[in-house]
């Protein structure tokens, strides 16, 4: 009987896939239990990081995606059209923080928090893809639901939300005590 390169088969998927995939789906697709699908994959991404290949497999909050390794975009784009920067001024980088940490959440509870209509900051930050409708609240009106994309976790190079930096409550407070001063400095009291 033959035996059933897995390896190969996992590369196989990722790679037609192009997107994450979970590893559930990765191991109903080879047969196997989810433990072992897990070890095949980590033994397969040691290789390719051992091996220093162009391209690696990243974890992605329980998925797993084949993709370049970042030292040989500058190959890259001398090939591709150079893509599209997308510039996250502070009001972006700011309203994005708040949907990282709260999320879900929704428009409303964001402007409550920023103090100012968040519109344009949440529709720049879908068109780049880095947050998404989740669905909708169960309250009156229905209001959506926003939470990061996977872009977001490969941008900041993170593997779940879990692995944001946490704020000391200290900190918190410090920031508090700066944003009430730039206010009352802003209505001159």
């Amino acid at each position: 009987m033959e035996e059933i390169n897995y390896k190969a088969i996992i590369e196989s998927i990722l790679f037609t896939m192009g997107d994450s995939v979970e590893l559930d789906k990765i191991a109903n697709a080879l047969e196997l239990d989810k433990k072992k699908t897990q070890q095949l994959i980590e033994e397969l991404m040691h290789e390719y990081e051992e091996a220093d290949r162009g391209i690696a497999i990243m974890e992605l909050d329980g998925a797993y995606q084949m993709c370049t390794q970042p030292n040989t975009y500058e190959y890259l784009i001398r090939i591709a059209k150079q893509p599209k920067k997308h510039v996250l001024t502070d009001v972006l980088l700011e309203t994005l923080s708040i949907i990282a940490y709260k999320q879900p959440i929704t428009r409303v509870e964001i402007e409550k928090i920023r103090g100012v209509s968040c519109d344009h900051a949440v529709n720049k930050l879908l068109e780049y893809n880095l947050i998404q409708e989740l669905g909708r609240l169960d309250a009156p009106g229905k209001p959506l639901l926003f939470g990061t994309t996977e872009d977001f976790l490969r941008c900041f190079g993170v593997h779940s939300i879990d692995e944001l930096p946490v704020l000391a409550p200290d900190q918190v407070e410090e920031f508090r005590q700066e944003a009430e001063q730039e206010t009352q400095v802003k209505l001159g009291i």
